[in-house]
């Protein structure tokens, strides 16, 4: 992984975190998710042939959606709380 998507983990992690040591809290998972996708995204623009690359992309993007999908049935607050914060279209 690049340089660049090391030091944006965690100032994502550290915003979503409910305390210190939470690294599986489904906040923290769509943040990180998040900040992989948009990483990627930019990568398979350069490369359009990257197969593989996009394969895990749209892994990566089922499972935000089944994390939100879970969040928003037991939480709603902290759903509609993350959606604005990282600005998805939810």
């Amino acid at each position: 992984m690049e340089l660049e998507n090391e030091t944006a983990r965690p100032v994502a992690v550290g915003e979503f975190q409910r305390h210190p040591k939470d690294t599986g809290s489904p906040d923290v998972q769509i943040a990180r998710l998040t900040t992989r996708i948009n990483h990627l995204s930019g990568h398979l623009s350069a490369h359009k042939k990257d197969f593989h690359s996009r394969r895990g992309l749209l892994r990566m993007v089922g499972q935000r959606r089944r994390l939100l999908i879970y969040l928003s049935e037991h939480a709603v607050e902290r759903y509609r709380a993350i959606v604005d914060r990282l600005g998805l279209r939810r």
